[in-house]
């Protein structure tokens, strides 16, 4: 192997990263031709950005590009090891250049990692001008960056690479005249290339990374060369490595995409995202939670079936853990969405709080009052109280809401269901009631 390629100490992402906007793959929203990014090159003029995206898709990159075509000095900060004395130290700095002339470009890596007050921090050296700030984070800045901040910054969304993008940077790692795979006289079959693009799931780092392994692990041929097999990949990267944070943007996207595809009654997009959470690395026991409030929520007594099995799910789990307990889990998913679907339940759970925030504490009607004493009695407790059983039909004509609130309905269910039958039932008593009142 060749010095160039390994002897340098740098990893191959470091090594290949563009030098120049025409090198960059992806991003064809920000960077084609006439798109924001290309804009901000032509005219060098830098507004204050933050770059939000998926790990490896670019961010540093763009914003040390930025700053080389627009002649700005490139400073670095890691919100993970920097501190207050680094900040300063870069503010001091940036009022030097700016003394001189020379502007300053701050790029902030994993910005969302600084707390409230260090964010703060950076407003009136954004607002006086003394640095133009862009900082990376891969979670939603809306909810990670303070607002002062964010309102003096745009912001643009980068995405995960697609898999023609990964095949253009492997190949280039492959092909490149100084640090190409080739230059070692080392070769990848196309079923390796394809395992690795896969591997790394839009993340270009995290590919190249994996394609520095898989060449230090290639093996000498018979007729010299050293080639990269299938079966040492397979091997090497037993575990594909899904883009996920428990706590942070893709979590909340993927529990939304499975409510949603449940509420939509599509079984295989709901067991899909179940799986893709699981396998991710959720807990399990968040997964069963969200799907009994679901079967209250979405399902409700149209089949009151599903409240059970959900809560049953969560259950089995406790007992077998995983991935037995998997199981139960994506039967119960299955189940859901393929049961009839009312929101009769939580509608009338809405209305009914509501109503009770609007109007206080009601009392209760005096015939609904037990009466447990000669004064209570006195008082008119339980006085006109009609006993359902004492009617044939078990069915009496007596309002149970307080005064104000008389004639209000809450429950109205679906036609879907069990509840069909509820609804058919609730409207011949509402009937019988009604006759006989006339």
């Amino acid at each position: 192997m060749t010095p160039s390629l390994f002897h340098d100490p740098r990893p191959l992402a470091e090594k290949l990263r563009p030098q120049h906007i025409d090198e960059v793959v992806g991003q064809s929203h920000l960077i084609g031709e006439g798109k924001f990014l290309s804009t901000l090159m032509a005219i060098s003029a830098i507004p204050s950005l933050i770059l939000w995206g998926p790990p490896g898709t670019g961010k540093t990159t763009l914003a040390r590009l930025l700053a080389k075509q627009s002649k700005y000095e490139f400073m670095f900060l890691s919100a993970v090891l920097a501190g207050v004395k680094d900040i300063r130290a870069i503010i001091a700095k940036a009022e030097k250049l700016q003394l001189q002339g020379t502007p300053t470009l701050l790029f902030v890596d994993e910005i969302h990692r600084f707390n409230k007050s260090q964010q703060d921090g950076f407003l009136p050296h954004v607002e006086s001008g003394l640095i133009t700030l862009i900082g990376a984070t891969t979670e939603n800045p809306s909810f990670q960056v303070v607002a002062p901040l964010l309102s003096r910054c745009r912001v643009l969304t980068l995405k995960s690479l697609s898999h023609d993008d990964c095949k253009q940077i492997s190949a280039r790692a492959i092909s490149h005249p100084k640090f190409g795979f080739n230059q070692a006289g080392i070769s990848f079959c196309e079923e390796c290339l394809n395992l690795l693009i896969n591997l790394a799931d839009g993340d270009a780092r995290r590919l190249l990374n994996s394609l520095e392994i898989a060449g230090s692990l290639a093996t000498e041929q018979d007729d010299g060369s050293k080639a990269v097999t299938l079966d040492l990949l397979q091997e090497a990267f037993s575990r594909n490595s899904l883009h996920y944070d428990k706590d942070g943007e893709e979590h909340y996207n993927q529990i939304s995409a499975l409510h949603k595809s449940l509420r939509d009654s599509d079984p295989d997009g709901a067991l899909y995202w179940l799986n893709r959470m699981l396998m991710a690395g959720e807990d399990p026991l968040y997964a069963a939670r969200r799907m009994i409030r679901f079967a209250s929520e979405d399902i409700g007594n149209s089949d009151p079936q599903a409240l059970h099995l959900a809560i049953a799910a969560r259950d089995s789990y406790q007992m077998l853990g995983s991935p037995e307990g998997e199981l139960a889990l994506s039967q119960a998913v299955l189940y859901l969405a393929t049961a009839p679907k009312s929101n009769a339940v939580y509608q009338a759970f809405t209305k009914v709080r509501q109503d009770i925030k609007q109007t206080g504490s009601l009392p209760v009607p005096h015939h609904l009052r037990n009466s447990t004493s000669k004064l209570t009695k006195e008082l008119g407790y339980g006085k006109g109280y009609k006993y359902a059983h004492d009617d044939p039909l078990a069915l009496v004509d007596q309002d149970h809401l307080p005064e104000r609130l008389t004639g209000a309905t809450y429950y109205e269910p679906s036609n879907r269901g069990h509840e069909a039958l509820v609804k058919d039932r609730l409207l011949k008593w509402r009937q019988i009631l009604a006759n006989r009142q006339k």
